[in-house]
């Protein structure tokens, strides 16, 4: 919610600024402006970026307004102890029935490659290629944003000398002219407006929530090899513990669950 509630008070505070420095708000309709920078970043974005990668804009803008629910860093654990508890008392084989209730591609993956009796180093090897790969589709989703922020303020300068262009048409009608003037710096007020309050923050909140998601893997990573070495479950609820924060550690460390004791 943070996008959100983040534009609405980007909207509130700069429109009470605007109307407390005698902004009229009936100025900001002007179609012309709103058609130069939105139009006009859509089309630089066309040039830029491949239309496959053009596509994946209203699923970008579903992640950065509605973030994906991903599994904590004390699920995985817990999840992790779980699963080698079954390898060792009920066999590896036992983990099949484990592995066709998993949802996330990526865990069931790796589980499956442990049933399969993979070698670890492959193992290791195809879990960090994919996870390699997800980083650079997420890096390309960031660059898009980021690139129409840089092209939306620019566009607003575009955006003002065609309002000034067709403000000296009037410099026998003053009133027209201060009209004139005031509109074509509209297209400069909506660039930079949406340059820095709506592309870049959203691009930096996709490389946040891709960053989370890598982070996530990465400890999913060292699990699924840590059953795949068979280490016990006592061993990989306290490897995994060095993801969690400090006070989330010392407090995994001294609840470490009944299950794991027995090993």
């Amino acid at each position: 919610m943070t996008t959100i509630i983040g534009l609405l008070l980007a909207i509130i505070f700069i429109g009470v600024g605007m109307v407390l420095k005698g902004v009229s708000v009936q100025s900001l309709a002007n179609p012309a402006a709103f058609l130069i920078i939105f139009g006009g970043t859509i089309a630089a974005l066309l040039v830029a970026f491949p239309m496959s990668e053009i596509k994946k804009l209203p699923q970008l803008l579903r992640i950065a307004f509605l973030e994906p629910k991903l599994p904590t860093q004390t699920e995985i654990i817990d999840t992790m102890v779980e699963w080698s508890i079954v390898a060792r008392t009920e066999g590896v084989l036992a983990l099949e029935e484990i592995a066709e209730t998993v949802d996330d591609p990526f865990l069931k993956n790796g589980l499956e490659m442990i049933i399969d009796g993979s070698d670890r180093k492959q193992m290791e090897e195809i879990l960090y290629d994919e996870l390699e790969s997800v980083a650079e589709r997420h890096k390309v989703g960031a660059l898009i944003f980021s690139q129409a922020g840089m092209y939306a303020p620019t566009l607003g300068v575009l955006g003002a000398v065609v309002g000034l262009i067709a403000a000296l048409g009037n410099l026998k009608d003053m009133d027209k002219l201060g009209y004139s003037i005031a509109a074509a710096f509209i297209a400069t007020l909506l660039g930079i407006f949406s340059g820095y309050v709506l592309w870049h923050p959203i691009s930096n909140k996709l490389k946040r929530i891709s960053k989370k998601e890598q982070d996530i893997k990465v400890m999913m990573i060292d699990g699924l090899l840590a059953i795949q070495d068979g280490l016990t479950p006592k061993l990989i609820e306290r490897k995994l513990s060095v993801y969690l924060p400090s006070k989330a550690r010392i407090k995994q460390e001294e609840m470490i669950s009944e299950a794991a004791e027995i090993f």
